[in-house]
């Protein structure tokens, strides 16, 4: 797990960090049960309580960089949202109808994938400006480098920030980026039971965005299960069921994202 290994550095766009490499993890036949600890993970020769304590400086560090991140972003005025999902729940195709409806929206993304640029590739082809960040063998984006990608974008007072983080639902839960709120965006190929497996990033979330709802017919499922699910995680998650390929739910989605910003402005000028 990231907080115990430490990794947390990246590339943004041909600026190379040193990063470290996870361990493998070798799991035989039956149900083993590795994460009752306090620490809720286990990693062999240390105690539990060493795990908390790595996990505490990992996190605490983690922490300054969110916190100059979200300073910045309120003194623009500017709205993060952190972007999570599981790889091929359709992400970037989201990110590109959203910023395509948005029009002349003030916005910007930063782009969090192991290797290639191909999605902040897919993002500059609509007209927004995208930072690419690549992260090697790191599974998440950290605070430094949001930070980092956010010093290469020219960020216009009331923008969006769009994060789209690495396709992950483990390790982008514990990482705060100085975004606003994370966005889980989960298909509905991929199981009602997703959420129950995976609990500590939709407990995280702010709001579901449940994609391909066109395909729900041809798959089999039950999207009703799929919100009870959700909730029983996190019972105050707001879900939207959305499909970028056919624009059904879009509008609630860029009305929530308006919404979002304009409550932040009002905030900012009460404050």
């Amino acid at each position: 797990m990231c907080t115990v290994c430490g990794c947390g550095t990246g590339t943004v766009e041909g600026q190379g960090h040193d990063h470290h490499h996870h361990a493998p993890h070798h799991h035989g036949h039956g149900d083993l049960h590795f994460g009752h600890g306090p620490a809720g993970v286990e990693v062999a020769g240390m105690s539990q309580a060493r795990l908390i304590e790595i996990e505490t400086d990992i996190l605490a560090k983690n922490d300054r960089y969110a916190a100059a991140n979200r300073a910045r972003l309120a003194a623009l005025g500017a709205f993060a949202i952190n972007l999570v999902s599981s790889p091929g729940s359709g992400k970037t195709t989201v990110l590109c109808k959203t910023i395509e409806a948005l029009g002349a929206q003030p916005l910007a993304v930063i782009e969090g994938d192991q290797q290639t640029a191909n999605d902040a590739d897919r993002i500059r082809a609509t007209g927004a400006q995208a930072v690419q960040i690549n992260t090697g063998k790191g599974c998440h984006l950290d605070g430094h480098m949001v930070g980092h990608a956010m010093e290469h974008l020219d960020l216009a007072p009331a923008s969006l920030l769009f994060i789209e983080n690495v396709g992950n639902l483990v390790c982008p839960a514990a990482f705060d980026l100085g975004e606003d709120c994370k966005v889980a965006i989960l298909s509905v190929t991929e199981g009602e039971d997703k959420p129950l497996k995976y609990p500590d990033m939709f407990t995280a979330s702010r709001l579901a965005l449940l994609n391909k709802v066109d395909l729900a017919p041809y798959c089999d499922v039950d999207l009703d299960l799929y919100e009870a699910n959700l909730r029983r995680v996190n019972p105050g998650l707001e879900v939207i069921r959305i499909s970028a390929r056919t624009g059904e739910g879009m509008q609630s989605w860029l009305g929530w994202l308006q919404g979002a910003l304009t409550r932040k402005a009002a905030r900012a000028a009460a404050e």
